[in-house]
């Protein structure tokens, strides 16, 4: 580690060690990383990720941090922060070309003023064009796959590269990006002109549906569990009477069922528990076994 803190420093790169990783997640948990660096180009990102493959120390790259529960032990290795080119947009026609560390809602609203309609049902979900594109994120009809056409990345040897609508593998909750260790740098959305009125109007019913039903007010990762085929999780666990349940801190959202909130200084061990409680009570009483949606990383190895 001390190698690859020489190198960031000759290098003028920025970073932090021993950062707090529950100030850089939704569901504020999470323990220190060994490391957190913020690149602001390709060429950092390359320089960056090349020093931690030579020091062999494990990569991760962050965006909001929204899906993700991290440990109370923290994070082995290097956590990366994409800012500076990573956070630029830009408009041609119907076409919009933007780093991945952009957040949802920015790209949202850079549409909404250029009168384009496609990416209404990502306004509200808190996370980045990355996580968007490598889970194939997606609310109320719509998701990612419909509008991303391409996505630019950095691979392991340090090259760039393309992947086309056909190449990115987008179904639900997946993109070809879970199968490799490619990291996105930028993506392309292809939308439809329309009218600023008609596109806000949809935005702000999908955020107030947000606001209405789910416990925006509490630090959560968002949905828990992906849905499984022929029913919805939320609906499982509120019928198997869990909606409500706590352990330590963590507790389902008795405002929606397939949340789960940090509802006072909840512990990355909390949630596993409870997310193995709600597993195990939905297999048991319905025959549906839930998959969780949501990243679990740290220093150990989880199979929940």
């Amino acid at each position: 580690m001390n190698q690859l803190i020489d190198f960031l420093q000759q290098h003028d790169i920025e970073y932090k060690a021993g950062e707090p990783m529950k100030a850089h997640t939704t569901f504020k948990i999470g323990g220190a990383a060994d490391v957190m660096i913020t690149v602001r180009s390709v060429d950092e990102l390359r320089l960056a990720t090349a020093a931690c493959r030579e020091n062999n120390i494990p990569v991760m790259i962050l965006g909001k941090g929204s899906n993700l529960l991290v440990s109370d032990d923290g994070i082995e290795g290097a956590v990366i922060a994409l800012d500076g080119d990573f956070k630029e947009i830009t408009v041609d026609g119907d076409t919009i070309t933007c780093g991945t560390g952009v957040s949802l809602s920015k790209l949202c609203t850079v549409a909404l003023e250029n009168g384009l309609s496609g990416l209404e049902f990502a306004y509200g979900i808190p996370g980045t064009v990355g996580g968007a594109v490598y889970m194939n994120a997606g609310a109320y009809g719509g998701e990612t796959k419909d509008v991303c056409f391409e996505a630019t990345y950095l691979s392991p040897d340090g090259k760039t590269g393309v992947c086309s609508a056909g190449e990115l593998d987008f179904s639900y909750r997946h993109s070809i990006f879970k199968t490799n260790s490619n990291i996105i740098l930028f993506a392309k959305y292809k939308l439809t002109p329309d009218s600023k009125d008609a596109i806000k109007a949809r935005m702000d019913d999908y955020m107030n549906r947000r606001r209405t039903k789910q416990p925006l007010e509490y630090p959560s990762a968002g949905s828990v569990f992906k849905r499984p085929k022929g029913a919805f999780a939320g609906t499982l666990i509120e019928q198997c009477g869990l909606k409500g349940k706590k352990v330590g801190g963590a507790q389902v959202s008795e405002k929606h069922a397939g949340f789960i909130i940090n509802a006072g200084n909840a512990t990355c061990d909390d949630v596993m528990n409870l997310v193995k409680l709600v597993q195990d009570t939905v297999r048991d009483e319905t025959g549906y076994f839930l998959e969780c949606e949501i990243i679990r990383t740290g220093r150990q190895r989880w199979n929940l």
